[in-house]
């Protein structure tokens, strides 16, 4: 018997030398929207353990104390009711649900990602003059590109925020649905293609933490990793300058570039960014003469423009190892002279 409970304990020793791998950056994050979903997660687990310890500690006692061998224990084979002990089996749980509802609610709508941060931490409000750092994010294949609008900076896989400072994330996707996640940060957020989703967070230890996608996305998924690096101001000011210095300028024809699929891409800096370049990215019409989804919107909403609008169509040719050949709607008109292109469609049969 002592032999076996020794392989016992062999056997357990490498799921523990596992376990001391863990990274509990989950339970020990660094900013306080993650702090607050943390609190949240223990909580709720607190309150399922009130009904889960009593129910698995009594099954034990009762699968002990009336065992076959226990000849002392009372044998009672014609009790079938308690009103006691109904109103407790029913109540305690009842209750709780009550709580967690109570706790889910409010914890919805105080950690919803598009709202706008009100405190700093849990001791220190937001400044009535403070404005979030807005950084717009573009979930690539397989890469992540974070630019800058009021700096006027990209990078390419590396993300950097001053601590105590909000942050405004604007986040998108160029092909398929991804997920933005910084778990030191705040929990995960959806990058979908057309569509822009929001999250407000801050950091609040600075520090060097990971991100990732948490949405399979293809064969680079893995690799789709990246930096993100808390601050100090001036620490932040000297990121800045160091992606200002090297030179590099990204426009929409870099971005088609850059947009192919790629594995374990490293960090790239670009010292400026076309200023329309993410608004393009999430209309969907970053190359020339492509039609912008809000474009399109607008003309429905007008009411569209019948049959004409089904031969305004343009392609764009194959790469060799990238992108297959794609059909997309063409802009109805041109800023230099609108008449020409309405023309031109007016003239097809209908």
């Amino acid at each position: 018997m002592s032999s076996l409970k020794y392989l016992r304990g062999l056997i357990l020793l490498p799921a523990v030398a596992l376990l001391a791998g863990c990274d509990w950056v989950t339970m020990n994050p660094s900013g306080d929207i993650a702090v607050q979903q943390r609190d949240l997660v223990i909580v709720s687990t607190i309150l399922m353990l009130l009904i889960i310890i009593p129910v698995i500690a009594l099954t034990l006692f009762f699968a002990w104390r009336y065992r076959e061998s226990n000849k002392e224990a009372d044998y009672r084979p014609d009790w079938d009711h308690s009103s006691q002990l109904e109103l407790l089996i029913w109540a305690a749980p009842l209750l709780i649900i009550i709580a967690l509802g109570a706790i889910t609610w409010i914890s919805t709508h105080t950690l919803d990602p598009y709202r706008e941060l009100k405190r700093i931490d849990q001791k220190r409000g937001l400044a009535p003059n403070s404005t979030p750092l807005v950084v717009e994010v573009v979930a690539l294949d397989w890469k992540w590109l974070f630019i800058y609008p009021e700096q006027g900076i990209a990078m390419v896989n590396e993300l950097a925020a001053p601590v105590d400072r909000p942050i405004q994330f604007k986040i998108t996707a160029s092909t398929v649905m991804n997920s933005f996640f910084v778990p030191a940060l705040a929990g995960q957020i959806y990058a979908m293609p057309g569509m822009e989703t929001k999250l407000y967070a801050v950091i609040n230890k600075p520090g060097e933490f990971e991100g990732f996608s948490a949405n399979y996305s293809g064969a680079g998924f893995s690799q789709m990793k990246f930096k993100f690096h808390g601050l100090a101001a001036s620490g932040f000011d000297a990121w800045v300058q160091k992606a200002k210095a090297s030179g590099n300028s990204l426009d929409r024809a870099g971005y088609i570039k850059l947009e192919q699929p790629s594995e374990a891409v490293p960090v790239q800096r670009y010292a400026s960014v076309a200023p329309d370049l993410y608004d393009a990215i999430l209309n969907r019409c970053v190359e020339s003469g492509k039609m912008c989804i809000r474009d399109m919107v607008a003309i429905d909403r007008s009411g569209g423009l019948g049959k004409p609008s089904a031969y305004n169509l343009a392609s764009t040719p194959a790469t060799p190892g990238g992108k297959p050949a794609r059909t997309y709607v063409a802009a109805m008109c041109s800023i230099n002279d609108p008449a020409d292109a309405f023309a031109s469609t007016a003239s097809r049969p209908n």
